[in-house]
């Protein structure tokens, strides 16, 4: 017994000794992961806090929409609109209500205001909604003559479901600007890539035929080619087969003349 005695000893003073070393780091480390945890579910609840202040505020915006609707003053809903953004610039609902004061104040015929509201949601506003922000404001832009800077805002433009609207918008940026060439084939690419269902493409279409249509592709060039070549390939088979003929015919006449 006095073995085992002397052997736990010795693993209760090795423990001892490595907990003197190491001790003071493992209880610090304990204490960062708690507090990370803590700190984890704080910033949640913080950011759901956020939200549902926003969803609140968010509502009196719309209260204020639906008054501009009808009275047509979007001054009120721009001040209620940039207030939320103020307050809660990381929700969606912020977004939302910038864009929906940038309608009322471009409808308003207020061009300034609503570049403002627009350029926000592309600086700020949340990803999904910075594409048709982009759009939008390149639309303002246009308006207001600045061609070079509502091209530029198209090009930043990303995602599939936008490049057939952007493209459009690039038409008439170029057609504006007296660039036939470009403009076309702007138009062309809005017909191409708009969805069938799309109330785009006939716009498009439309503007695409007023530009003179779609330009040949090169394998239509290729394909048209080949046709040719087949036609006259065929047509200098029957020449020969006429030719063939008619030497046949003279034979015969030559032999009944013997």
């Amino acid at each position: 017994m006095s073995v085992y005695d002397a052997e736990e000893q010795q693993r209760i003073d090795a423990l001892k000794d490595w907990w003197a070393q190491w001790g003071t780091l493992v209880f610090a480390g304990l204490i960062v992961f708690l507090v990370g945890i803590a700190g984890a579910q704080g910033w949640r609840y913080y950011q759901k806090q956020q939200v549902v202040k926003a969803e609140t505020l968010f509502v009196s915006v719309q209260k204020v929409a639906q008054e501009t609707a009808a009275t047509k003053d979007w001054k009120k809903l721009s001040a209620a609109a940039t207030a939320l953004a103020d307050k809660y610039p990381s929700t969606f609902y912020a977004t939302d209500a910038q864009l929906m004061a940038a309608k009322a104040a471009f409808d308003g015929k207020d061009l300034a205001e609503a570049r403002k509201h627009l350029q926000w949601v592309v600086d700020k506003g949340t990803a999904s909604h910075q594409p048709i922000a982009r759009v939008r404001l390149a639309a303002v832009l246009l308006d207001e003559k600045k061609y070079d800077d509502a091209l530029k805002m198209l090009d930043g433009v990303k995602g599939e479901g936008f490049v057939s609207l952007a493209a459009d918008l690039k038409g008439d940026i170029f057609a504006a600007q007296g660039r036939r060439d470009e403009a076309r084939a702007a138009y062309e690419v809005a017909v191409d890539k708009a969805d069938q269902r799309s109330p785009l493409k006939p716009i498009s279409q439309v503007k695409l035929d007023a530009f003179g249509g779609a330009s040949e592709k090169p394998a239509d060039k290729a394909a048209e080619a080949k046709g040719d070549k087949g036609e006259k390939g065929e047509k200098g088979a029957k020449g020969e087969k006429s030719n063939d003929k008619q030497a046949d015919v003279k034979t015969d006449a030559s032999g009944a003349k013997k």
